[in-house]
């Protein structure tokens, strides 16, 4: 079982299975993830900058809202498994604020919403500042930071955390088709955060959902029950250079979709071979990616995806690198495709002639003459 095993120091005792500490109120939980986001345990490991806490968002104030190192919004719900609104009404709560976020400018958010008040007792005069405050490795951009940001709140591209203290399993069904169904757009954490004391230091103890919406079909409890057994913790995306990794977690994929998977490898292969792109795969438990990268800033204009847990072909692209490094390469694309808005980590076409473009964007942004 998941948890915290202590040993007595006595053979006669052993292993025994520590209990956790019970949250005295929600609050409790909820100050302990606000001054630590570092402890949740997100996919892709991002580190959270806290924008502020009780958020007011429309009719209703969300738990905490905070920000990636890229701009992306992170929206947090907190409750604990006693609270009837844990099975499901959290996640009507968590999407009615991201749809109240969707739209907003930099400008609003940093002057309205309690996020400005949030900021000025923390000593800084913007979001780029609070942000760049928390940056200890080195990721943000701050030419790029306010463009992404406003990118991402244009097409409601958040990331979505639900934090409690146990997962209701009808809860995590839910979650877990919320997930299947909007990878394009959303990321969603499911957390369970227990609390445990040991020799008088208490060890706070959080575990990441795997969000499979198969594998929860059958889980669900009757109303009233606590779910039991434990729940698998996903391990960081292990990266690689190349593309072996990436042809390899794909292997057992099939049809059309191995067609695609099979294009798109020796697309980014292709363009590997200029001289200022490397590439790279990172797999992980939920999704698999393949990342041509530009050598110069570590950044890529477009990466591929294994879709989430759905396992099919995807492609995303991040608007501020093109608009740096392959400008006239954006407005060709976007006077080609005219259906096509190339976003901050949105949804690109997977076609011969999208790829050339994409080609030719690379080149640009490598510095290659035609």
């Amino acid at each position: 079982m998941a948890g915290i095993w202590i040993h007595s120091g006595t053979d006669e005792a052993g292993w025994t299975l520590g209990a956790p500490l019970p949250f005295p109120d929600e609050q409790t939980l909820h100050e302990l993830i606000a001054e630590n986001p570092q402890l949740l345990p997100l996919t892709g490991s991002p580190q959270l900058t806290v924008l502020g806490s009780e958020v007011y968002l429309g009719a209703g104030s969300a738990d905490i809202l905070a920000v990636e190192p890229h701009g992306r919004p992170a929206i947090i719900e907190v409750k604990l498994a006693y609270n009837q609104e844990a099975r499901s009404a959290i996640v009507s709560q968590i999407l009615y604020y991201a749809a109240f976020l969707q739209g907003l400018t930099v400008e609003e958010l940093e002057q309205r919403f309690a996020v400005g008040e949030h900021l000025a007792k923390a000593g800084h005069k913007s979001i780029l500042e609070a942000v760049q405050a928390n940056d200890q490795d080195g990721m943000v951009d701050a030419d790029s930071f306010s463009t992404s940001l406003q990118e991402f709140l244009n097409h409601g591209n958040f990331r979505l955390v639900l934090v409690l203290d146990e997962v209701p399993g009808e809860l995590e069904r839910i979650a877990a088709y919320l997930d299947a169904m909007t990878t394009q757009a959303l990321t969603i954490d499911l957390i369970a955060v227990s609390v445990y004391e040991v020799n008088g230091t208490q060890i706070a103890l959080p575990q990441a959902v795997v969000l499979d919406l198969n594998a929860t079909r059958a889980q669900i409890e009757p109303r009233g029950s606590k779910p039991t057994g434990p729940r698998p913790t996903p391990q960081k995306p292990v990266r690689s250079e190349g593309s072996e990794a990436f042809r390899a977690s794909i292997a057992d994929v099939s049809g059309e979709d191995r067609k695609t998977f099979d294009k798109l490898i020796a697309w980014a292969e292709q363009v590997a071979e200029l001289q200022d792109v490397r590439l790279g795969s990172a797999v992980g438990v939920s999704q698999t990616t393949l990342w041509p990268t530009l050598r110069t800033e570590n950044a890529c204009l477009v990466y591929i995806s294994t879709y989430d847990n759905n396992r099919r072909p995807a492609m995303y692209g991040y608007r501020t690198v093109f608009e740096r490094r392959a400008p006239k390469s954006l407005d060709d694309i976007e006077r080609r495709f005219s259906d096509v808005k190339i976003g901050q980590g949105t949804w690109i076409p997977i076609t011969d002639d999208f790829l050339d473009a994409l080609t030719a964007a690379y080149r640009e942004a490598a510095g290659v003459d035609d």
